[in-house]
């Protein structure tokens, strides 16, 4: 076995609930970050045409399972945290940062809090930015603990790529890709390899198995740098309500209950239902994903990354369309008014 220590450090809130829904330290979504990245270490190994059912099946016997036929399979890594304790931030007072524009939010006159916008669900933007009543705390910004793992020395290479991936690009808890519970782990050292794979090819798949590139090389953005994530969350508020309400506009205000360019993004969408997916509870999760770093000199930046691929068989979806929905994201991104820079890892 092979072990190794790390400090893993947070650099926004993260929503971590466990039974009673107070923030809380916790292994299981750690451990379930660990089991995302390795996937992806492990497609791109197999040129990102894995054998589904094979790479279950030893993600299965490396992480533990209660589903192969033939046997039960402890977890072979084992991580450990220093400490299971509570978040420490309990009040969202003093914290958002002031309301901005969203040309659809009519009720609230067409300004919403950013924290609370990128935080939905967590947080309840009535009323000022404040916890939902289902959340007791948050960890806060700048909690740091320490994170032991162990693991097989012959399954060493696609779990520390993996350990790295999740360093670069990974968050954890309720609304984690806006950006929330943001981390990383000092010292982890360089991604190995950057799993890359040209954005329209990546739509072959429909699961998470890549980063996606371009002839610009990688879908990955990065803003300027900021003093504290208070200002970098509203920044990328502020970019992702342009994105969506300007470049994706519905025809109405009412829904109509039609898929429109503006579904392929996510969904649901609060006020414009479609009817299918609707009777299905269908749900569509963004494949584009932002994450907080720090900076060599103590500021943070937004990343945010393209996890291209195909919405599910259930939705239905048609590639030409997708196609067009997120190449016209990328232009957006590029765009010189974004102010926001192409970096390659």
């Amino acid at each position: 076995m092979k072990t190794a220590h790390y400090t893993i450090l947070f650099h926004t809130p993260a929503f971590l609930g466990n039974a009673e829904q107070s923030g809380q330290w916790r292994t299981p979504p750690f451990k379930a970050q660990l089991r995302q990245w390795w996937r992806v270490a492990y497609a791109e190994r197999h040129g990102f045409r894995p054998d589904e059912r094979r790479m279950r099946e030893e993600e299965g016997r490396l992480f533990g399972n209660a589903w192969l036929e033939d046997s039960f399979s402890k977890s072979q890594v084992r991580i450990r945290l220093g400490e299971w304790r509570p978040g420490e931030l309990k009040s969202w007072d003093g914290l958002e940062q002031g309301r901005i524009d969203h040309p659809e939010a009519e009720k609230s006159g067409y300004k919403v809090g950013p924290h609370a916008y990128l935080g939905y669900g967590p947080l309840d933007g009535r009323g000022g930015t404040k916890f939902s009543e289902k959340v007791n705390a948050a960890i806060q910004a700048g909690e740091e603990n320490t994170f032991s793992i162990a693991y097989p020395a012959e399954h060493a290479p696609l779990i520390e790529q993996a350990l790295a991936l999740m360093s670069g690009f990974g968050t954890v808890g309720g609304r984690s890709r806006n950006g929330w519970g943001s981390y990383s782990l000092h010292n982890i050292g360089d991604i190995p390899s950057l799993p890359l794979r040209p954005w329209q090819d990546a739509l072959k798949l429909d699961w998470p198995h890549t980063i996606g590139s371009d002839a610009k090389g990688a879908l990955i953005w990065q803003t300027q740098p900021l003093a504290d994530w208070k200002a970098l969350m509203k920044a990328l508020a502020v970019i992702k309500i342009e994105l969506r309400t300007q470049q994706f506009k519905f025809p109405d205000k009412r829904p109509d209950g039609q898929i429109h360019a503006r579904h392929w993004l996510s969904y649901p969408v609060t006020t414009h239902k479609v009817d299918d997916w609707n009777r299905n509870n269908a749900r569509l999760p963004n494949s584009l994903r932002f994450k907080v770093r720090p900076t060599a000199d103590g500021k943070l930046v937004g990343v945010i990354f393209h996890m291209p691929c195909l919405p599910p068989t259930s939705f239905s979806p048609d590639p030409k369309a997708i196609i067009a929905v997120w190449q016209k994201v990328h232009d957006f991104l590029n765009s010189p008014d974004r102010d926001l820079t192409r970096i390659p890892a």
